[in-house]
């Protein structure tokens, strides 16, 4: 059912998640005016029923104004575009970066773009490639005025209250958290709590991971050990005879567990479709979002450190720790004459 309340909006960045972002707000009776460096992409959404646009000056010349302009592109490519489009936008337009910037940076661009009253948005989106069918939590900061103007767009993009269960207990009535957005404050606030969400999924996704690798070694005692003075021999092997199989874990997990979750849905899924992982090399990479979170904690004397630690283990995954243990190596070689196992 279409929007009551249609608008136009542009979207900057055509990649997964702009690219079902206006497929969705399109299917709901918004316009969408897009542009994104790969004119195939544009032209994908154009053949959906979008406008599409050459450059961002065509873009912004395709606009009705006040003028909505949505970026979803990576955090280093957010300020050479906020730059260009203040150029080209006028008083009482919009710019949203519904991307994971730094909560600071979208401090200074609200601060730069206000000297010219053009108004900036901080769109913290969590969804996905499954934003398009399930909607996307949307953790919004910016001026109150432009934010409430922008309700339909938000409504639109969100899941809805009827995605869940109600929440038990909940009484309070007002407020949108229920639809799947929220207002969090002013500028940077909504990036501040997306920043967090982030950072707590790093620890999750960790938990979950340490859990079924210490599930696929608990037939560590079915093994011969090696006895050396290089090697702490298990104690107990009798207790550590299990072949337990991991993919059918994960996948009685997801039903009915006070550890299920979608995280563990994906990871079952994973599971179901190679159980070894083998096409995987367990190089895990962060994007930013959990080094800021960890700052944060640190400057608010917050402890975080299940956070943290999931932090440094997605360092260690990409062998930024090996200096570190090629000195460990160096230094018990030299104190105790302890030769390196080379397995």
């Amino acid at each position: 059912m279409a929007t009551e309340h249609p608008m136009q909006l542009a979207m900057v960045g055509l990649g997964r998640m702009g690219a079902n972002l206006v497929r969705r707000l399109m299917r709901d009776g918004h316009s969408c005016v897009v542009f994104d460096v790969n004119p195939a992409a544009t032209a994908a959404l154009v053949a959906e029923g979008a406008v599409g646009a050459s450059s961002l000056a065509d873009l912004v010349a395709k606009l009705e104004r006040p003028r909505n302009v949505w970026i979803m592109v990576p955090a280093g490519i957010v300020q050479p575009m906020v730059d260009e489009l203040e150029a080209l936008l006028e008083a009482d337009d919009v710019i949203i970066d519904g991307g994971n910037s730094y909560y600071r940076d979208d401090i200074l661009r609200a601060r730069q773009l206000a000297a010219r009253q053009i108004h900036y948005i901080d769109c913290g989106t969590s969804g996905g490639v499954w934003g398009l069918e399930r909607g996307y939590s949307l953790m919004i900061g910016g001026e109150d005025a432009q934010v409430e103007r922008l309700g339909p767009i938000w409504r639109t993009i969100a899941p809805g209250e009827g995605s869940v269960e109600p929440t038990l207990g909940r009484t309070r009535t007002d407020g949108t958290a229920q639809e799947g957005y929220l207002h969090c404050g002013p500028n940077g606030a909504g990036h501040f709590v997306k920043m967090v969400h982030n950072g707590v999924e790093y620890g999750m996704m960790a938990a979950i991971a340490e859990g079924l690798s210490i599930i696929k070694h608990a037939n560590v005692g079915l093994h011969q050990q090696e006895f050396d003075a290089e090697t702490t021999p298990l104690r107990d092997p009798e207790f550590y005879q299990y072949e337990i199989d991991v993919a059918e874990v994960a996948e009685v997990w997801r039903r009915g567990s006070v550890v299920g979750s979608w995280l563990v849905d994906l990871t079952a899924s994973a599971l179901a479709k190679d159980p070894e992982l083998a096409t995987f090399d367990g190089r895990v990479s962060d994007s930013g979002e959990g080094r800021w979170t960890t700052i944060a904690a640190i400057e608010e004397g917050v402890p975080a450190p299940v956070i943290t630690a999931s932090l440094i283990q997605r360092f260690e995954s990409r062998g930024l720790g090996q200096f570190t243990g090629r000195v460990l190596s160096a230094m018990r070689s030299e104190f105790g004459g302890h030769a390196e196992r080379k397995d």
